[in-house]
Parts: C-alpha cells; structure tokens; sequence
C-alpha cells in the first residue's frame, strides 16, 4: 500500500520525497505477474539517457516525465529488463489491480542527439537534469519522487553489471531490485548510501559553510557519509570537528531527502555545538563562518546585503536552515 506523509512532517516538504507509488515488494518475485504489468497498455513509463530524464510537453502547458508506451518505443526504451516502479492508483484502468497504473523505468537506445532532434519535430522531448528539474520545481512533486527513484535504481543497474564475488556478468531480476549471478548464485541488492546533514548551532548563531564548486554566494550546512559502524550521531560529530574543528554535543533527528545523485539518503540533523572556535580543512571547504539568526533569514529571503543565499529550496540543507531561523 502506499505511504502518504503527514502533515506536520517535515521529510514531506524536501525535494524528491513526493513519491506516492506503491511499491508492491511482495510482487516482485513473481516473474509471470511482472510480464502482465509491462504488458498493460495504460503503463508509464520514466525513461533516463544517461543521467537526464526525457521530459515532454505533449499535454498543453504540462511538462512530464512519465510517458506511454507509444513514447517510450519512439525514444528506444530498452524493455528487456526495465524497472518496475510501482503504481500510480491516479487513472481508472484493467490490471491486476483496479485503479492503479504500473510505472516503469528503463534507459532509452537513442543517443542524446536523436532525442533532441525528436523533440524538434515536435515531440516535445528535452533532456533536463535532475538539479534543474528540482530548482524550476517544473514537475509534480510526485513525479519528482518517481524519477529519483528511476534515476537511483537505473544508476545501480549500470554500475553493478557483474558479480562482485565471482566477477561473471548478473542479470536484473525481482522486477529490477536484485541482480543474480548465474554462474556463482550470488544475489546482489540496491545500495543506498547514507550522509549525515547538519545544522550546527550555538545559541542564536549557527555554522555554515561552502565549498568551491558551490554558486557564488550560497552557503550550507556542513554533511558527510556515515561510515561503517558509526552511528549517525557519531558521524554528524566526526564530520563537524573534520571539517570546521567545531565540538558538538547534543544530536537530534530532524528529517531525511533521498538524494538521488546517484542513491543518497540525506539524514538531517539538529547538532548542538560545545565549542566555537573554527579551525576550517582547507582542502574541504573553501569557507567557513557563523551566521546569526537574522543573517540566516535574510540568506533564505535572498535579501542578504552581500549577496548570500542558504542552499536552495529543494535541497534539505535549506529546511534545516529554516526550521532554525524559524523563517
């Protein structure tokens, strides 16, 4: 069944969390029930070249990336082994399950060129990246989950075309969330790797930073991938004291983003700091400061005097920023 958000809570208002898809993990093991799936002509289907979903505007005034069948063989969808989503209960049509419509993902055969010339003839089909997609906010958040979710499953299957204990080419299976090795019988799973986001606060400051290859002017919290064994906790303390020299005591939970550039979960923390002197790696960050309550509204209001800003509005940094400031 799926799994609406509440209200109130705040992994809902982050960018790529509006998946509403049902996933159906206990179907996916039946090869037969997969087939019928693929073969419902209402399907849709969030087809990737690369790293670059393949959106339309065939609907007036409505950019989408999920298209129907007649779409995904025009741009080349590669069906021998695509990636069952889940299902949309948006439409009214036969299958399996009355009301619901099966979402696929799979990579399209045409090279980047052949899809623009496509859409030139009037498709429309455009190749937009993720962030951009994200910072326009073009899509329903919806889809904007489901194309994560496409990019980070279709990302794994083409970095882990071969077992990792035997070194033979896998094979998809489990409707596109295993890969099995026929020559040695090993089953290999999707990862996700998770990082710990943190707003570090000292009373009414909080620390933020940036790195080079950040946009003139934007600063964000400070993150870093949990390692093994490590609590989530213990890495928001470890990367603050690597990373700005920063002690911090008190860690609390606050929300999560999937990030799916290429399968990150974003772990949003609130850290309380113990120390304040920075003592920032250079190597890591180019900058590295406190921000007042009042300086940290303004960066969120792009009002800032100088010119700053807080990460940008899909991005979780921005909500730890907000939920602080009380903006």
């Amino acid at each position: 069944m799926p799994f609406p958000f509440f209200a109130d809570e705040p992994s809902a208002r982050v960018g790529f969390a509006g998946n509403r898809l049902d996933r159906l993990s206990e179907k996916r093991g039946d090869a037969d029930w997969f087939a019928r799936q693929l073969a419902v002509p209402d399907a849709r289907f969030v087809l990737y070249s690369g790293d670059r979903p393949v959106v339309s505007l065939r609907d007036p005034g409505r950019l989408t990336a999920a298209h129907d069948r007649v779409v995904a063989d025009r741009l080349g969808a590669d069906l021998a082994a695509p990636v069952l989503l889940g299902f949309d209960s948006g439409a009214d049509i036969a299958t399996d399950l009355p009301g619901a419509t099966p979402w696929f993902a799979a990579e399209t055969r045409l090279p980047p060129e052949a899809i623009e010339a496509e859409g030139r003839e009037g498709g429309p089909f455009k190749l937009i990246d993720l962030r951009s997609l994200a910072l326009q906010g073009a899509l329903p958040a919806h889809e904007m989950g489901a194309i994560a979710q496409a990019r980070s499953l279709l990302g794994w299957h083409e970095s882990h075309r071969f077992c990792s204990r035997c070194g033979q080419p896998s094979r998809p299976a489990a409707a596109g969330y295993r890969r099995d090795c026929p020559a040695c019988g090993a089953q290999h799973f999707p990862r996700t790797d998770p990082v710990a986001i943190m707003m570090v606060t000292d009373g009414e400051n909080c620390l933020l930073g940036r790195q080079a290859r950040f946009a003139p002017g934007m600063y964000s919290c400070l993150a870093g991938f949990i390692e093994p064994g490590e609590t989530i906790e213990a890495a928001v303390r470890r990367e603050t004291w690597e990373e700005a020299g920063i002690e911090v005591g008190r860690v609390t939970y606050h929300a999560s983003q999937p990030w799916p550039m290429v399968s990150t979960l974003m772990i949003g923390c609130l850290a309380e700091a113990v120390t304040t002197e920075i003592r920032r790696d250079e190597e890591e960050l180019e900058d590295c400061r406190w921000f007042s309550r009042a300086e940290t509204r303004a960066m969120l209001d792009r009002t800032h005097p100088d010119g700053l800003f807080a990460a940008n509005p899909y991005a979780i940094a921005w909500h730890l920023v907000r939920a602080w400031a009380g903006a």
